[in-house]
């Protein structure tokens, strides 16, 4: 069944809203996005032809700073799953407490069919077709499914020669030449393993816990990598070929090697398990670090673990949330705890806003420090208001949002996420 991620992204808002009982014109501006462009882009193929294909650029919020969000290049792109995605990122960075509001852009078409010129050729038409609508102090896009430095570093090139201005802070994600940021490729897996350290020493968890990690791209790798260097046993690793199990712990370098040599992880020397099976082993810690959905109500209720972050988006389905609620299992929402790439990126902006190039050390420094700054906020906001992390997180943006609304109009404010 096709998720209409429009209709759940505003249904996350209604739940928040109803609980801050906001009024009837700061749920209205939430529901809709204040700008929403849909282009047409023609590139040229390698055949000499010229294809055109659709593109959209939402801005959702710009109440508490320029639009933030990726630009996704997929087949299924639609308007509705732009504004959907537009609309959770202004909720993200709202609950990360950033200079920045929600946005998200795409191009529906399949880009593994494309050559790398065909690719530039339909980045730059697109960058020329919303040049207009983007910069750096109105809406700032990023790399986001099927897009990498390569598209950043094109789009911010495109946009200087329409506009006339070079402008690195345009966009972020870019290569390091082109002003990116270091720590970027990190940054969610380095996010991600500080909420989830606080919160297992919150929850009383050894700190040689054992965990499972459904996902082993980018974000799961790394994070796998991180947390054996702290001391955790990393029991179970999956890509989406199968799992791999040891109860005494995984060399997550050893399983790298395997991957990067075989193209999966199933090839290391381990027992092998299912995607379902890794998600009940017995372990104190879960991260789901692939797709959206992979924990749905039969996995709930097999989970064994006592804590679940979300390193991937919406691991967790609304029903199995319950059920692991009802279990007593403490579930960190991907709204904080894959917000390490937003962060950076936002550190990107402003680097290149203020001229300036961070250390390596700075970039952890900080990303670390706003990460635990977000989760002491949930977690005050769970335990104020008796809710379970998601619902509070959510409380806490929307609250943020209504906040920077009500003094943008004049409104008198009030203490809305306490």
């Amino acid at each position: 069944m096709t998720i209409d991620l429009h209709q759940l992204a505003l249904a996350t808002i209604d739940r928040a809203a109803d609980e801050l009982g906001l009024d009837g014109w700061v749920r209205a501006l939430l529901h809709q996005p204040e700008r929403v462009v849909t282009v047409q882009v023609p590139y040229t193929g390698d055949d000499g032809r010229i294809h055109v294909v659709a593109g959209y650029r939402v801005a959702h919020s710009t109440a508490r700073g320029p639009a933030k969000g990726g630009t996704r290049f997929h087949p299924e792109v639609t308007p509705e799953e732009v504004m959907g995605l537009a609309t959770l990122m202004s909720v993200k960075t709202a609950v990360m407490d950033l200079p920045l509001g929600g946005g998200k852009g795409g191009i529906t078409i399949d880009p593994k069919l494309l050559s790398e010129t065909e690719l530039e050729s339909l980045t730059r038409s697109y960058a020329r077709a919303i040049a207009s609508t983007i910069g750096p102090d109105i809406d700032v896009p990023a790399p986001d499914v099927n897009t990498d430095s390569r598209h950043m570093d094109w789009l911010a090139d495109e946009y200087a020669r329409v506009t006339g201005v070079a402008s690195p802070a345009v966009v972020t994600g870019k290569s390091l030449a082109a002003g990116g940021s270091l720590g970027r490729d990190t940054a969610t897996a380095a996010g991600c393993r500080t909420v989830l350290l606080a919160s297992a020493r919150r929850l009383g968890l050894p700190t040689d816990a054992r965990v499972v990690i459904q996902g082993f791209g980018n974000a799961g790798a790394h994070l796998a990598r991180l947390l054996a260097a702290d001391g955790m046993r990393i029991v179970g690793i999956s890509d989406s070929t199968g799992g791999i199990h040891d109860p005494a712990g995984l060399d997550v370098a050893a399983v790298a090697r395997t991957k990067a040599a075989h193209g999966s992880v199933t090839h290391h020397d381990a027992e092998v398990v299912t995607n379902t099976e890794l998600l009940a082993l017995d372990a104190e810690i879960l991260v789901p670090a692939a797709l959206e959905g992979a924990v749905d109500t039969g996995e709930a209720e097999h989970v064994r673990a006592r804590l679940v972050v979300e390193a991937a988006n919406g691991p967790c389905t609304a029903a199995a949330d319950d059920i692991l609620a009802a279990r007593g299992v403490a579930v960190v929402p991907d709204v904080l705890a894959s917000a390490g790439g937003v962060t950076v990126s936002c550190f990107e902006w402003q680097q290149n806003l203020a001229g300036q190039r961070w250390s390596a050390a700075t970039v952890a420094d900080r990303l670390d420090t706003r990460m635990r700054a977000a989760l002491e906020d949930v977690w005050q906001v769970a335990a104020a208001r008796s809710l379970p992390l998601r619902t509070a997180a959510t409380v806490l943006g929307v609250g943020r949002m209504a906040e920077a609304l009500q003094a943008r109009s004049g409104a008198e404010t009030s203490e809305l996420a306490s």
